[in-house]
């Protein structure tokens, strides 16, 4: 562990947090937390095995990312996410480009899109994990071809799946959010995680504010 790493320790009067994720989006949300983390990208094979349900996948590849990263930080408590769309059974994995982001957009125009995200926190050296899959139900506007394609040109969301950043416009293309954690569509539930906090020992609302402190 480094000076900086046991300084941000320290600060927080708490183990270093560790998220296993260089997702700028999972960065913001953990931030809202108040609390000193570090960032790290996991080296984990992110291919779905045969047979495999989008909730056990999700779940297997938080839990993967969190001990890669785990191995180097043996007293921190690690945060691992993943996340999957799914519509009709199929899994739509991040579109990589403009064509398949419009594509993806018209398949999801008026129809519900669930997407599960998969949260693990680990704590090393004792072995202990805590892990669950939070659902969010995504109802989805009727959409022109015309309103997806100014969408995709303007926010061009090509590393997310589902094409969309519900951060910014992608808000735009909803009618309405089934789920009981918002920030799960985002990529990260925080209302689970600062649940599983607390019972790892982490009170975020005392250790903010000491960090905030010193």
């Amino acid at each position: 562990m480094t000076a900086v790493d046991d300084w941000m320790r320290r600060s927080a009067g708490m183990r270093s947090i560790v998220l296993a994720s260089t997702s700028p989006y999972r960065r913001a949300l953990l931030a809202r937390l108040g609390v000193p983390f570090m960032t790290r990208a996991p080296e984990v094979d992110e291919g779905r095995w045969p047979g495999e349900s989008a909730e056990d996948l999700v779940v297997r590849l938080a839990a993967a990312k969190a001990w890669a990263v785990a191995q180097d930080y043996r007293d921190a408590l690690v945060i691992g996410s993943d996340q999957a769309a799914c519509l009709d059974g199929r899994v739509l994995g991040k579109p990589g480009d403009r064509d398949r982001a419009i594509a993806q957009l018209e398949q999801a125009s008026g129809r519900c899109v669930t997407f599960l995200t998969g949260l693990c926190l680990v704590a090393p050296p004792d072995g202990s994990q805590q892990c669950c899959c939070e659902p969010c139900h995504v109802h989805f506007r009727t959409l022109t071809r015309a309103q997806i394609e100014a969408y995709v040109d303007r926010e061009r969301p090509f590393d997310c799946a589902g094409s969309f950043k519900a951060e910014g416009l992608g808000i735009a293309l909803f009618e309405h959010i089934d789920g009981a954690d918002p920030t799960a569509l985002i990529g990260l539930p925080l209302i689970r995680l600062v649940r599983m906090f607390s019972a790892a020992g982490v009170d975020v609302l005392t250790a903010a504010g000491h960090a905030a402190s010193n």
